[in-house]
């Protein structure tokens, strides 16, 4: 379903942009990224409110009040979703991603750091995707160092094989009925003896 999401986001965040004149001015044009990234969020809140990704989601702030972003709470951790140039690359550093970070550090396990070892809020996913082109899309686990990368990131996932959605009409159903199919096959072989064929 990523996959099909993010074409789709994309796609649809192409034909917003081409439908008016001033997305296609110079400045809209390299801010495009947040046509996308609203899309996609739009695609992910839908996965989940149809109920074909079975997880929760919120709106949570930016530590600084100029917007929110999707977070989706898996049963294990928190998923944030985030275009990026360079997919070895973390997003550029903000608070909730540093913070979400910081929940992947494992700690030492002295008697003095016990207290360090509680994990005050679940570990931070991140599915990152290709900036203003679909090349790539990967699930990581952020390294708590942002410098670092990853500490684990998924093949790409635009080269699995996943749903493409068409436009073409619906294949003509050509299943049917063993038993009808033996039936007609009988009736030909009738027909064609009864006929001298």
């Amino acid at each position: 379903m990523i996959p099909a999401t993010l074409r789709t986001a994309y796609k649809a965040a192409q034909e917003l942009a081409n439908s008016d004149p001033i997305l296609q001015i110079e400045s809209a044009v390299d801010n495009r990224g947040r046509l996308i990234s609203w899309a996609t969020d739009l695609g992910f809140k839908r996965l989940i409110e149809s109920g074909k990704l079975p997880f929760d989601y919120a709106w949570r702030p930016f530590v600084m009040p100029t917007g929110r972003y999707l977070q989706i709470r898996l049963s294990h951790s928190v998923l944030t979703i985030s275009q990026v140039a360079n997919p070895r690359r973390q997003p550029r550093s903000v608070r909730f991603r540093e913070n979400g970070c910081v929940n992947n550090q494992p700690f030492f396990d002295f008697p003095d750091f016990a207290t360090e070892q509680d994990v005050i809020g679940l570990p931070h996913l991140l599915l990152i995707h290709g900036h203003q082109e679909l090349h790539f899309a990967h699930l990581t686990v952020p390294h708590p160092e942002h410098a670092k990368g990853f500490r684990y990131r998924s093949g790409n996932l635009m080269k699995i094989p996943h749903l493409v959605e068409t436009s073409e009409p619906a294949v003509e159903n050509t299943d049917a009925d063993l038993d009808d199919l033996i039936s007609l096959k009988e009736e030909i072989e009738k027909w064609r003896r009864d006929n001298d064929s």
